[in-house]
């Protein structure tokens, strides 16, 4: 029986699945890896730790699983968007830390570049409704200016799950749905928009020559294969963003389709043929893995990761319980928010804590908790932590839904999913139906599993994802507690206004 290998590669870690040739996960594992804070708005990784993540967990992954690596027909993976991965003319690395998705120093090249082009016909063109500063032409030209030797070495810039391509392969590509995050791509051309190009000074030969993402690149290398512990043969598909291949593992292929990606960051995105674009808000677009397709969005930037940040710094006695009585930290987390009032007794907290989407008053935004009174416990915070991540999601929400026609139900994926409590409290929130899918925190795998498999032929199309993906536990919403939060919600809001209202002057004083 032939088998899939489909890596997922977060901002957390990189988690390995096999599949079988029906689309069955078989087994997975997950290696985490770590991001480094060195100085206000930089967001760094070591691609290396990818590399090794994916080793890793291949290894372990075969040997839980006992599959034979001849087994193994083909590999594509799912990638953290926007990373920007420098390598010379010979193919090394030339830096050791790479900016992630989330990385904002590039403040004073994108202020130039929008000098010379107007930035609502740059916003219509390529859906890039991220903050500006976190596209990848901009990282590039803050290198350019700051680090200028090494820059001249630079040969071509990739992304996160191209640079692992090419350490599998050796072949240097990406695809339409990774090369949309690029900041010069438009998406009606579906290429490179050359006077993107010219306005950013950049030589065009950066930019990786664009593929489909179930085109096939190569066998792997020796070196690869001898790493990995699989046979050469094994077939690489181009592969997709990590927004991309969810919506497709999500069974986001039909027009209005919309789902919530519950992670590290979170996410609702729609499927449609045209990109849902405005200029108020800003939805950010990536095209679609599907051609012709894309999928549009709004987010946080900091769902999963606050609550980690709460668990590691603030609430540490969480992750001491756990270690104790040998539970997830997580449950224990939710558990106690559950112990606390609809409202956490007054106390809000807002989850910006890595900054504002383009939907925000000002994206320079940082998190909260505002009204903490003596009384207020850690149940309390917890209540709050999950209150505003759900109260921030609900606005996108509504402001996405002002823009397109959106399915009434609504599915979760992601880790988040995994709750019951806050699957209800965002039926509660949002006032609107909440289904946990069937395939869980797999999406961004099975999405890269399907192209695989369709670009191998062991799929004739996407419509085997139909009999794969199923809602699960749908919470209805409850309307006490949705007339409680509604009372709530607007009360909420206003911590955008007044936080917004103070980043500037915060963001100007010296550590």
């Amino acid at each position: 029986m032939a088998t899939i290998l489909a890596y997922d590669l977060g901002t957390g870690g990189c988690k390995a699945s096999l599949y079988d040739e029906s689309g069955a996960r078989l087994a997975s594992l997950f290696s985490a890896y770590e991001t480094f804070y060195p100085h206000p708005n930089w967001h760094e990784q070591r691609p290396a730790d990818w590399w090794q993540a994916v080793v890793q967990s291949t290894r372990q992954l075969l040997a839980a699983s006992g599959a034979a690596p001849e087994s193994i027909r083909a590999i594509a993976l799912s990638g953290q968007s926007l990373a920007v991965v420098l390598l010379d003319s010979k193919g090394r690395l030339l830096r050791e830390y790479v900016p992630i998705w989330s990385d904002t120093r590039p403040q004073a090249q994108t202020r130039r570049f929008f000098e010379k082009i107007d930035h609502d016909e740059w916003y219509l063109t390529t859906g890039n409704g991220f903050s500006s500063e976190t596209y990848s032409v901009f990282k590039l030209m803050w290198f350019r200016e700051h680090e200028p030797e090494m820059f001249a070495q630079a040969a071509c810039m990739l992304g996160s799950k191209d640079y692992i391509n090419f350490r599998l392969t050796g072949r240097l590509f990406t695809d339409h749905s990774y090369a949309s995050g690029s900041g010069v791509y438009n998406l009606q051309a579906r290429a490179y928009d050359e006077r993107f190009l010219q306005a950013s000074g950049l030589p065009p030969e950066l930019f990786p020559v664009i593929l489909e993402s179930t085109d096939p690149l190569n066998g792997l290398t020796a070196a690869a294969a001898a790493e990995l512990g699989l046979p050469r043969s094994v077939e690489v598909f181009c592969g997709g963003v990590d927004n991309s291949c969810m919506a497709l593992g999500a069974g986001n292929v039909r027009e209005g389709a919309i789902y919530l990606s519950l992670g590290s960051s979170a996410w609702l995105a729609v499927s449609s043929a045209q990109p849902v674009v405005d200029l108020a808000i800003k939805p950010f677009v990536f095209a679609h893995v599907i051609p012709r397709m894309t999928t549009s969005a709004t987010s946080i930037f900091a769902a999963g990761s606050t609550l980690r940040w709460l668990r590691d710094v603030v609430l540490t006695q969480y992750q001491e319980r756990a270690a104790a009585s040998g539970t997830d930290a997580y449950d224990l987390m939710v558990a106690a928010a559950m112990r606390s009032p609809i409202g956490a007794r007054r106390l809000f907290f807002n989850p910006s804590l890595a900054g504002g989407s383009a939907a925000y008053p000002n994206p320079y935004i940082r998190g909260a908790f505002l009204g903490l009174e003596l009384r207020h416990s850690a149940d309390d915070m917890m209540r709050a932590a999950l209150e505003g991540i759900t109260f921030d999601l609900s606005i996108m929400y509504q402001k996405l839904a002002q823009l397109v026609k959106l399915q009434d139900l609504i599915l979760m994926v992601g880790g988040g999913s995994k709750s019951a409590a806050w699957r209800q409290m965002f039926a509660d929130v949002f006032n609107k139906p909440f289904a946990k899918a069937s395939i869980g925190q797999d999406a961004a795998s099975l999405g890269a599993a399907a192209l695989a498999a369709v670009g191998s032929g062991l799929w004739a199309s996407f419509a085997r994802l139909d009999d794969l993906i199923e809602q699960e536990d749908v919470a209805q919403p409850q309307p006490e507690a949705v007339a409680r939060y509604q009372k709530l919600l607007p009360l909420y809001q206003q911590t955008w206004a007044h936080l917004s209202s103070i980043a500037d002057v915060i963001r100007q004083i010296e550590d």
